[in-house]
């Protein structure tokens, strides 16, 4: 008959003691790292690129668009267009203008 006995060690094991108190430790800090970045992430403010089609200034109520202005001056351009939907008896909203250059 096989008999164990297990002897008593009174004294406590200063090494696994020492392993759980660095495992300890460590996790502190992990936690400690965590909350200070989830507070600076708060912080900080992430700028995105803007789409270009969302930086076009949007168009007014009933206008056609852009005019493309060839050797033309926007002053020149915008009295053209006054003249042309006056002579056509419409408003200038309704006229469709695509490009304005100089005849030659």
């Amino acid at each position: 008959m096989l008999i164990l006995t297990a002897a008593q060690n009174t004294q406590p094991d200063y090494v696994a003691l020492a392993i759980v108190l660095a495992i300890a430790v460590i996790v502190a800090i992990m936690a400690i790292r965590k909350s200070i970045s989830m507070h600076s992430k708060k912080d900080v403010v992430v700028v995105e690129p803007i789409p270009e089609a969302v930086m076009q200034k949007p168009t007014a109520p009933g206008s056609a668009g852009q005019v493309k202005l060839h050797a033309v001056e926007p002053k020149t351009a915008a009295m053209l267009m006054a003249i042309v939907a006056n002579k056509m008896d419409k408003p200038l909203n309704e006229l469709c203008f695509i490009s304005i250059r100089e005849a030659d």
